[in-house]
This record gives C-alpha cells, structure tokens and sequence, in this order.
C-alpha cells in the first residue's frame, strides 16, 4: 500500500470530491488501456472520495 499526501485549499478539496462523484465508468474506461485499468482507476478514485468525504467533503 501506498500513502499519499497532498495539501489542497477547500475550493480545491470540494472540487475534487465534486470531480470524484461525478466521474464516470465511461470517462474513466476512455482514459484507461483496459477494463482492468479502468477498475484499477475507479478504485483509486473511490479511496480519494472516502477520504475527502472523512475530511467533511461529501458532496452527496
């Protein structure tokens, strides 16, 4: 496992979370080699989403 850290103001914080829900399947596989990439990438950006949502950004 890895740990990533990054220092985002809360303009930038919110618009990542917003950017998280709002991604798509289809933008991601577009963006990928392959469906396995793809389920990689959905993954990643699931974990951010849990993360800033922890943090108070839940733009749910």
């Amino acid at each position: 496992m890895n740990t990533v850290t990054v220092v985002l103001n809360d303009k930038q914080a919110l618009a990542l979370a917003q950017f998280a829900k709002r991604v798509t399947w289809t933008d991601m596989r577009a963006c990928a080699v392959d469906d396995q990439e793809a389920e990689l990438i959905r993954a990643a950006v699931d974990q951010v989403a849990r993360a800033l949502a922890d943090i108070g950004y839940d733009p749910r």
